[in-house]
């Protein structure tokens, strides 16, 4: 929250949030009225077109959190603006809607000489004695049906007066400084954000918008509603004091986040980050893990190749070795929000962690594929039926956490990852879930090294010490045969015995090589077959035998190994030609010998 508050005062200072006592907002509507309270014209203020209109933009003045989301109670009117259901008195609570606008009047800003003021307050009590006064809106050809939908925004202009909206006069910046000032405070406390003393807290705290999954009227981060989670008799937010104006900063602060290109998903979890000075890195965060658009699908890549070469550029470094940078992930838990993430480092640490989590998951793949994927492409992959909304709920945040503190990726990751190769019998190791994987085991080698396993390369790496790594390689050259021997087949061993294969070797692969005798013995090409054998010879020279079990790591690299000799069988058939063509030249010199 303190580096919340401080992101307000960094905009605040040049003019991109709303001062204190204000809130950003727009209105759809402005009511022209007469100055003794007659409504004259209608304005729309929205702008675009169709069914996309969206209200104009406006500073609206902020009297409570009835500003983000009004309660059940229709008595929490705005300050000379709200929604149409309570400008017009709509509904069951109309009358409690209309006398709650003159009441919040007579509060804030009492008896006034205010032309504009006195007007709307007129408006207001002739609407309430006789709903007729709001005829001219209700019955209106183009707005009439919008309006009378009451979620629409209202405000008022009065004729005759210096103010383009009633809410711009100076009699309501007045009334609202005074209450910063707390002129009126009813509880007093120290701030837990700003140490300052003897302020005045807030007994709630405005609610935070734009958090997936939430309540679309929003919901708190602090508060308190059960005897349980109080002391000491403080109720509400009392418990955790924030003085009224940190708590309306660091709401803005956040709000202002969620709607901004400052904000990325994780699974269930969003995402907002921002630094506390500006930075090329603040703008560009986002591109590092979200899917790029369709009308642009390069940009990310572009964004990720300048990452990766920040090492040499010296990009991100120079300028941002001392500038803090601050990421939150936020989930919903009913009417509360739940910080699930939560991380300070400087720019430069940041991008040295991220450049390595692409480095990690860099692996051969088809040129169809994207060079980069978001972290939705990957959790997606992994995920039931290739489903976003089967994605493990804390997998994103646990996935996010390691990406960004440079620590080992869950276990999670990869059991999910491995799970989903098992079930998945048509694509089993798909490119994106062996770079998943490769990133997994090099990260957990990096912090606990085994003499016993080496880092897995970008490709094909046939002095790999791994046993699983050469089974899955003995594995994929079995399938090729089996798929040279017949081109008409629909279902290989793939399909049938993978599963088994990479948890439980001993059981299948007896059998495997027993058929493969069959499979080369149906093959037309000699050079073919002399390929496949020194293949196959060369990895059985690194196997001593067929174990009985394999571990989570070694089902990972089994993985591998068949993802990287299926890729390396498709690599290059120029190559694999030319091998072809010297092997029937060594048979023939043999003949002739």
């Amino acid at each position: 929250m303190h580096a919340l508050k401080e992101y307000y005062d960094r905009k605040a200072v040049i003019g991109e949030i709303a001062p204190d006592g204000w809130i950003g907002g727009g209105i759809d509507f402005l009511f022209e009225l007469e100055r003794d309270g007659q409504l004259c014209d209608i304005a729309d203020l929205r702008e675009g077109t169709g069914k996309k209109k969206q209200p104009r933009p406006f500073q609206l003045p902020n009297i409570g959190n009835q500003a983000l989301k009004h309660t059940n109670s229709g008595t929490d009117a705005n300050l000379l603006w709200d929604n149409a259901k309570f400008v017009l008195g709509l509904g069951p609570k109309g009358d409690l809607h209309l006398q709650s606008m003159i009441d919040t009047i007579d509060q804030w800003l009492g008896p006034t000489d205010d032309a504009s003021v006195v007007a709307v307050r007129a408006f207001l009590e002739q609407g309430l004695k006789d709903r007729n006064h709001f005829k001219l809106a209700m019955e209106h050809s183009e707005y009439g049906e919008p309006l009378g939908t009451g979620s629409v925004r209202v405000s008022f202009r009065v004729k005759e007066t210096p103010y383009p909206i009633v809410f711009q006069s100076p009699i309501v910046a007045s009334a609202l400084e005074r209450e910063e000032e707390g002129t009126d405070h009813s509880v007093i406390a120290t701030c837990l954000i700003t140490g300052e003393q003897n302020v005045a807290v807030a007994i709630t705290h405005p609610v935070i918008k734009g958090i997936r999954g939430a309540q679309s009227a929003g919901a708190s981060i602090v508060s308190f509603n059960e005897e349980a989670f109080t002391s000491y008799g403080k109720k509400q937010s009392l418990n955790a004091p924030v003085s009224k104006k940190v708590a309306t900063q660091y709401t803005k602060a956040l709000n202002m986040l969620l709607e901004s290109k400052q904000k990325l998903n994780a699974g269930d979890m969003s995402i907002v980050y921002w630094a506390e000075k500006e930075s090329d890195f603040e703008s560009e965060f986002s591109a590092f893990f979200e899917e790029p658009p369709k009308d642009n699908p390069d940009i990310g890549t572009e964004k990720i190749n300048a990452l990766l070469q920040s090492v040499h550029s010296g990009a991100y470094v120079e300028d941002s070795s001392k500038t803090r940078f601050y990421i939150v992930g936020l989930s919903p838990n009913m009417a509360r929000i739940s910080i699930r993430l939560w991380q300070i480092a400087t720019v430069s640490e940041f991008a040295t962690r991220i450049r390595q989590y692409f480095e990690d998951l860099a692996i051969t793949k088809p040129a169809k594929e994207p060079e980069y994927y978001s972290i939705w492409r990957i959790l997606v992959n992994i995920a039931v039926q290739d489903k976003s909304e089967n994605i493990p709920p804390n997998l994103a945040g646990e996935f996010m956490r390691s990406i960004l503190e440079g620590t080992p990726y869950p276990v999670t990751l990869l059991q999910a990852a491995l799970r989903r190769i098992r079930s998945d019998t048509e694509y089993r190791v798909k490119p994106v879930r062996a770079a998943l994987i490769k990133g997994y085991l090099n990260r957990y080698l990096r912090f606990y090294p085994n003499q016993s396993y080496k880092e897995v390369g970008i490709v094909l790496d046939t002095h790999q010490t791994s046993i699983g790594y050469h089974l899955g390689r003995l594995f994929a050259v079995l399938e090729k045969i089996q798929e040279e021997a017949n081109p008409t087949i629909k279902a290989t061993i793939r399909e049938r015995f993978y599963g088994a294969a990479c948890t439980t070797p001993v059981t299948v692969f007896s059998n495997l090589l027993r058929l493969k005798n069959h499979h080369l013995a149906k093959l037309d090409s000699k050079g073919r077959v002399v390929s496949f054998e020194k293949l196959l010879m060369e990895i059985m020279g690194k196997l001593k035998n067929f174990p009985a079990h394999l571990n989570l790591q070694e089902q990972g690299m089994f993985a591998l190994g068949y993802y990287h000799q299926r890729q390396d069988f498709f690599t290059s058939k120029k190559a694999e030609a030319a091998d072809n063509a010297d092997s029937e030249t060594m048979i023939k010199e043999e003949e002739r010998a």
